[in-house]
């Protein structure tokens, strides 16, 4: 998996943005803060080879959709082949920018958590404006935006997006991370 994923971010390092995946205790705080039991959709962007998914998946119910919006094609036919075959699984080869027309696609008006593995801080800004004013956009009122970076340079540029941001740093990464809660007020 290591070596795929660092394949993968040298073909493409501003959009894969991540030497190696995520750890599983990355992966556990992400997910931390989901009430699973109520949710109806949660989204995920950047699930790569699905470290947070797996975990996503592990606690989801039958009643809730997961949607996987995932641009590096060889990444989304790993997401196909482990998670294809779930009927509340759906999986989207394109850029989150158009996480909305699918969203539209399948009759979703609103989201109730978006799980974030974006790359913010190497992401063209208007593509990284983009995402987070949909992103907010299709967050329903006090759903959690959550995502990870591995520095707080832009924590403040989140913030003019969502102003309720809790962080938590995660060690056990490589490199470590910060996890920012980003509820939409």
């Amino acid at each position: 998996m290591w070596i795929k994923f660092l394949m993968e971010y040298f073909k493409s390092p501003r959009t894969v943005g991540a030497v190696a995946p995520s750890s599983k205790k990355l992966a556990e705080k992400m997910a931390h803060d989901i009430d699973f039991d109520h949710a109806k959709c949660i989204v995920e962007y950047g699930p790569g080879t699905g470290v947070f998914t797996d975990r996503l998946m592990k606690k989801i119910k039958d009643h809730t959709m997961l949607m996987l919006v995932e641009y590096n094609e060889e990444f989304c036919r790993e997401l196909e082949e482990k998670y294809g075959e779930y009927n509340n699984v759906v999986i989207v080869n394109d850029s989150a920018e158009n996480v909305d027309k699918y969203l539209k696609e399948y009759n979703i008006k609103e989201v109730d958590y978006v799980v974030s593995g974006l790359p913010f801080a190497s992401l063209p800004k208007n593509m990284s404006n983009s995402i987070l004013k949909k992103t907010k956009d299709i967050l329903k009122k006090n759903g959690l935006f959550i995502t990870f970076q591995y520095t707080l340079l832009k924590k403040g540029y989140i913030g003019s997006y969502f102003e309720d941001i809790s962080l938590e740093r995660v060690v056990l990464n490589i490199p470590p991370a910060y996890v920012l809660k980003c509820q939409n007020t």
